[in-house]
């Protein structure tokens, strides 16, 4: 049995936000630490993983990902320690990722766990390029937005866990990849791997920038926002241009959503499509995905950026974090050290 303390600290979704979420929405608890059932696993966490669509789960609405109910922990893509197993694939001191709680400890039903290989890089990978993120990015370049060498690709929120593996691969595939994101540091560092141009949103005029950035149109775009920087990319669409729709981070807060011109004719000049996607759809291929992935992290042809916030305590402003959009990379969040 590995290493486990007296309890648990656990986040509660205590109400649900209107418009942007506060730290009144979340409540910490203590529990004794729970006792695996047959067939479970006792995990101990030491990464977790926060996500803009978190944000939908606390909403009283039907969505893609189940909302939670007020007083239900939070869940999270957790890399953790096995401390107990009842499950014949795992035993103590294995390092596993799942979706789990925001908590010290969690119980989970091992066909829900998987193995994190520690030679295949930081294990707080699991969370980002080697995990959800990662494999998200992977098929939605590869399957949905499918780019070709010569093409033009513009990727929005492209500094961000999702967006900035999305520009490499396409990148990778000979297409000239276009970020948007929203500090000159980020511009940065997207142009510092391998970018070919890179647009601060604040700097002003997102539709000129574009223009000037891409003057032979838009072939693919990667549409991790919404809202007015999909707006702006819209009148650049090629024909027989792919739109990949992953997030919609820009609307997440909105109250009401807004109805802006009606674009949809642009289609129609275009012969483009448009498809949404979840990564939950390409659950039998993770292995295909992770398998590129970590080849191309490790020959350096894929680069990956962790913000990591320290302490279970400091979970609801990680999550917060998201809607300022200043951070590089995945955002976690580091409860505990490995044992082993």
């Amino acid at each position: 049995m590995g290493n486990r303390a007296d309890t648990n600290r656990q986040w509660l979704l205590a109400s649900r936000p209107s418009g942007e979420p506060t730290m009144e929405n979340f409540e910490m608890v203590e529990t004794d630490v729970p006792t695996p059932g047959a067939h479970e696993v006792l995990v101990r966490t030491l990464y977790m993983s926060v996500d803009p669509y978190m944000r939908g789960r606390m909403r009283d609405a039907e969505s893609y990902a189940e909302p939670w109910d007020v007083g239900d922990p939070m869940r999270a893509g957790v890399v953790g320690e096995v401390v107990e197993s009842n499950h014949p694939d795992f035993e103590a001191d294995d390092v596993v990722t799942g979706d789990l709680r925001w908590a010290d400890y969690a119980v989970c039903e091992g066909r829900d766990l998987r193995t994190v290989d520690p030679d295949r890089g930081p294990i707080s990978a699991a969370l980002g390029v080697l995990g959800m993120p990662g494999v998200t990015a992977y098929f939605g370049t590869t399957d949905v937005a499918e780019p070709t060498p010569g093409d033009t690709v513009v990727v929005s929120a492209a500094a961000g866990a999702v967006g900035s593996v999305v520009g490499q691969i396409a990148a990778l595939s000979g297409a000239r990849v276009v970020g948007i994101a929203g500090a000159d540091e980020k511009v940065e560092w997207l142009e510092s791997v391998g970018f070919d141009a890179a647009i601060n949103y604040d700097d002003g005029d997102v539709s000129t920038a574009l223009e000037e950035t891409c003057p032979e149109g838009v072939d693919v775009y990667f549409d991790n926002v919404g809202g007015p920087i999909t707006d702006a990319v819209w009148p650049l669409l090629n024909v027989r241009s792919r739109v990949a729709v992953c997030g919609q981070i820009a609307l997440y807060n909105a109250t009401e959503l807004p109805t802006g011109p009606r674009k949809l004719g642009k289609l129609v000049e275009t012969r483009g499509t448009v498809e949404g996607f979840l990564v939950r759809d390409y659950e039998g291929r993770w292995g295909e995905a992770l398998d590129r992935l970590s080849t191309w992290v490790a020959d350096g042809d894929v680069q990956y950026r962790e913000n990591v916030v320290e302490g279970l305590e400091n979970a609801p402003e990680a999550f917060l974090g998201l809607f300022e959009g200043t951070k590089i990379g995945k955002q976690l969040v580091r409860v505990g050290e490995r044992s082993a």
